[in-house]
């Protein structure tokens, strides 16, 4: 597999910051943040699956428009795989006819534009040799995160969550993990934020990294703008010896 972030910022604001969106291989986007503004109109055609790990406009804002840009050059449904709740949400406030045409009442030859497909954590999807599970986040709307296995190594994603043992109890049974991709949105000084709004901060992510008995490279995504350099030193102190690294985009993973 070979996974190519197009954006991991927690917002915008400069030539390099984009929102949650990754590419597997050339037919699946995980999360559909503004990074995925970055593609083709030819990439963004090949892309047949779209996981979504939660309702946040962050992870979801690219998705409307690409469906938009891509329609008329396909010939089969964008399947949009996401919780039950997460796909009443697009349902309801986004693919309305309101906000936005929905796209399921669309029609590509004989099939809709855009199908939806709900997913449940532990629930394990298949893609040829490729498998993507769901895998459990604690945020402030219902959330999953992902992992990502070829059969060779796994690569898992947060998602955006908060302290969340069950995600750590699934990761430390994963033989195979290479990398860990984990979110932390806030710096310390707005640990009570963090708490609040179900992110993670330095301290928070520490004591969760505490809980790995696997040994993973550790990347860290959502970074808010304006505080990386203070965010990442913090997680430096707070986690150094684990050597978390920042997330970049257009960073690629091949496993």
């Amino acid at each position: 597999m070979k996974v190519r972030v197009l954006g991991c910022s927690g917002g915008i604001g400069g030539r390099h910051l984009r929102t949650t969106a990754m590419l597997v291989d050339h037919d699946i986007l995980i999360d559909a943040g503004t990074g995925i503004a970055d593609l083709s109109i030819a990439e963004l055609a090949a892309i047949d699956h779209v996981f979504l790990t939660h309702s946040h406009l962050d992870h979801v804002v690219g998705l409307p428009l690409m469906l938009d840009s891509v329609t008329d050059s396909r010939t089969k449904p964008v399947t949009v795989y996401g919780t039950s709740e997460t796909l009443s949400t697009l349902r309801e406030h986004i693919f309305n006819w309101d906000i936005w045409p929905d796209f399921s009442t669309i029609s590509v030859g004989a099939a809709p534009a855009m199908e939806y497909k709900p997913i449940r954590v532990g629930q394990p999807l298949q893609f040829g040799s490729r498998i993507i599970t769901p895998v459990p986040a604690e945020h402030s709307v219902p959330a999953v995160g992902y992992h990502l296995d070829s059969g060779a190594g796994s690569l898992v994603f947060t998602g955006d969550t908060t302290v969340n043992d069950a995600f750590w109890r699934l990761l430390n049974t994963i033989a195979n993990l290479r990398y860990l991709i984990v979110e932390t949105a806030f710096s310390n000084r707005e640990e009570r934020m963090a708490a609040v709004s179900k992110h993670l901060c330095p301290n928070m992510l520490g004591r969760e990294l505490r809980k790995l008995t696997v040994s993973p490279r550790i990347y860290i995504s959502h970074l808010k703008p304006g505080q990386v350099e203070l965010i990442m030193g913090e997680i430096e102190q707070c986690a150094g010896e684990l050597k978390p690294e920042m997330l970049q985009n257009n960073q690629v993973f091949e496993f």
